[in-house]
């Protein structure tokens, strides 16, 4: 990527305000449509450097524009059955987050944005290859309280539902317990967790169980509820008990209210545990190394943390929906997917 000449901002300008002008005045085939979007954003990363002139920008805010119409479009044609689901939605976020990372170097770059401030994505690209190792062990001693954690919140919500649906009294006891617990500031009860159970991994456990139990007991408390009358008289007629009929059918009504709670769970566990190891933590951990590189003013770091949590958030999350389809593939939510 080079800095623009005396005329390569006119020629940036003068292609995409033709591209975006021609996509406005006619119809194009959607390849065609598709690789004007794609010719632009080439233009604007191999053209980019500091202190981009005017004429730069405007071509920059064509690009975006054509190609929201190339995302606009291809919805449509999705919606209406021209194009095929897959790999087409697939596109639709790829491309937009292309888009999202090709303005961010452009702004940075392009502004003269200190890094301090808001570093590149190659800026934070290049730190996470030169940081893999730091980085994996970050996510290794995160992710123990994460998993951790999650399966002591979630089990215990769980749990406790079943006890709730099947006695009044801990239903007007427990719940308004467990709204309670879910009402405590993380901030509060982390540096007590760290007082009870250590500086290591089990202190951001606890934090996280305390965070997933609500959601979980909640949601769960609403799956048991959610059978029909018709199919509870039914097994009531053929002299089912309460264990059977929670087996035979209101656990599986309540599948698609649990796995509602474990994808909520998936991302507040891994924000709990980061957070948490702000308040005390051995010399690893994501949080930890947030707290440690803001201090030492190394943002790029910071922000190569930012982006693997949420990698690891995201497929935490993308692994509980695809068990979920594998479980629930039966409810009309997942059939009409």
């Amino acid at each position: 990527m080079g800095a623009p000449g005396g005329l390569a901002p006119l020629a940036i300008f003068s292609a995409l305000a033709a591209l975006s002008l021609l996509r406005f005045a006619h119809p194009l085939p959607l390849l065609a449509d598709g690789a004007l979007a794609i010719f632009g954003l080439a233009v604007i990363l191999f053209t980019l450097g500091p202190a981009m002139p005017a004429p730069f920008w405007a071509g920059l805010v064509a690009v975006w524009l054509a190609t929201w119409l190339l995302v606009d479009r291809l919805s449509l044609e999705i919606a209406l059955r021209r194009l095929p689901e897959q790999p087409f939605a697939l596109i639709i976020p790829l491309l937009f987050g292309v888009v999202l990372l090709v303005g961010w170097e452009a702004i940075t770059r392009g502004a003269g944005v200190p890094s301090v401030i808001l570093p590149a994505p190659s800026a934070i690209w290049a730190r996470i290859l030169t940081s893999t190792g730091t980085l994996w062990a970050d996510l290794q001693q995160t992710f123990k309280a994460v998993l951790a954690g999650y399966a002591i919140g979630c089990g215990l919500g769980f749990v406790l539902a079943i006890a709730i649906d099947r006695s009044g009294f801990l239903k007007r006891g427990l719940l308004p317990l467990g709204s309670f617990v879910s009402a405590l500031p993380i901030i509060g009860i982390a540096p007590i967790m760290v007082m009870w159970f250590g500086f290591d991994w089990p202190s951001k456990a606890a934090v996280v169980a305390v965070m997933t139990f609500f959601p979980m007991l909640v949601n769960s408390v609403a799956g048991l509820g959610a059978a029909g009358a018709m199919e509870r008289d039914l097994l009531s007629s053929y002299a089912a008990d309460y264990w059977q009929t929670l087996m035979k059918l209101r656990l599986p009504a309540a599948g698609p209210f649990i796995f509602n709670a474990l994808k909520i769970n998936s991302t507040l566990a891994l924000i709990g545990a980061i957070v948490a190891e702000f308040f005390g933590s051995p010399v690893v951990g994501m949080g930890f190394r947030i707290s440690s590189e803001v201090g030492r003013m190394n943002v790029d770091m910071v922000w190569a943390e930012i982006a693997m949590a949420a990698l690891a958030g995201s497929a935490f999350y993308g692994v509980i929906a695809l068990i979920e389809r594998a479980v629930t593939f039966w409810h009309p939510s997942v059939r009409g997917a």
